[in-house]
């Protein structure tokens, strides 16, 4: 498939701090890959120098078959992002917005185009609304509709579904799925596990270093973890699985604690030596990023 983003070594650097450290990352085109990793990972800032907002310090590369550092300017042209946050205007309306955004974009036939947007995105009738005035999902409807008026290539994404509810999130995915469905390629940043799994690949970056990349399943196989579900949450009863050797991640789920570790054999062990009520599961993606961030050199920072 034709690679939509082809970088290699996409370094960058504030002062003496190394901010994206050599990462190599490739998404097909038409597809959704999903980009994790904890606050100041540096996630937001590779974003910015893929779509030319931001000068590279090392690294090579394309974005739509151009050269991220010679075209940079062609290459805003051809993308869509949208930012963590609300970045409109909160005392124009909702249709004043687009039009302003449709002018930016040098929109052809700008009034049909920012028509046909409204009624996509489902805000023909709050066309007159303040934008200031919106919720949380309702301004994420109109940030989204302003990032693709110009029918972008490229979609970035900078952790577009915080703050709104599950029915919003929802209702987004769905749409993003129909971009890509459309040939529209999509990176989106997101810390929210259910979103990763929507998502036809992803990357996992940490410490300004990406620590893996591949399909959900490939991710999860690719840790080699194992997993296991202990009946009851008795303080007591957390801190002896806690303090297991086997045992890397514990966490109390309802009424049960989900362990995690990398030998099977050792876990179950441990885990009858205790004498506990308990049954072998699936790894999950967050016992992956855990088990990740715990392994990385500076995870114990």
């Amino acid at each position: 498939m034709t690679a939509a983003i082809a970088v290699t070594g996409l370094t960058k650097r504030f002062g003496n701090r190394t901010v994206v450290d050599a990462i190599d990352l490739t998404v097909a085109e038409g597809r959704i890959m999903g980009f994790l990793g904890p606050n100041g990972s540096g996630k937001t800032t590779t974003i910015r120098m893929l779509c030319g907002l931001l000068h590279i310090d090392g690294g090579t590369g394309e974005c739509l078959g151009l050269d991220i550092r010679t075209r940079a300017a062609e290459i805003k042209r051809q993308a869509g992002y949208m930012t963590q946050r609300f970045s409109l205007y909160e005392d124009m309306t909702v249709g004043e917005n687009l039009d302003f955004a449709a002018r930016v974009h040098g929109v052809k036939d700008r009034a049909r185009r920012v028509d046909a947007s409204l009624e996509r995105m489902g805000l023909t009738h709050r066309r007159d609304q303040l934008a200031g005035e919106l919720s949380g999902g309702w301004k994420q409807r109109l940030a989204l509709a302003a990032c693709i008026l110009h029918r972008p290539r490229l979609l970035l994404l900078d952790e577009p579904t915080a703050g709104v509810d599950p029915q919003a999130r929802r209702e987004f995915w769905e749409r993003i799925h129909g971009f890509a469905a459309e040939g529209m390629t999509v990176l989106v940043s997101t810390h929210y596990m259910d979103e990763a799994e929507r998502c036809h690949a992803i990357a996992y970056i940490a410490y300004g270093h990406l620590l893996t990349v591949g399909t959900v399943a490939e991710v999860v196989a690719g840790a080699g973890l194992s997993a296991a579900s202990v009946a009851g949450v008795d303080p007591e009863l957390v801190a002896k699985l806690k303090s297991l050797p086997s045992v890397a991640t514990a966490t109390a789920m309802g009424a049960r604690v989900h362990l995690a570790g990398p030998d099977a054999g050792a876990l179950g062990r441990d885990l009858d030596g205790l004498h506990v009520d308990w049954h072998a599961e699936d790894p999950n993606l967050e016992d992956v990023f855990i088990h990740l961030m715990a392994a990385h050199p500076e995870g114990g920072r």
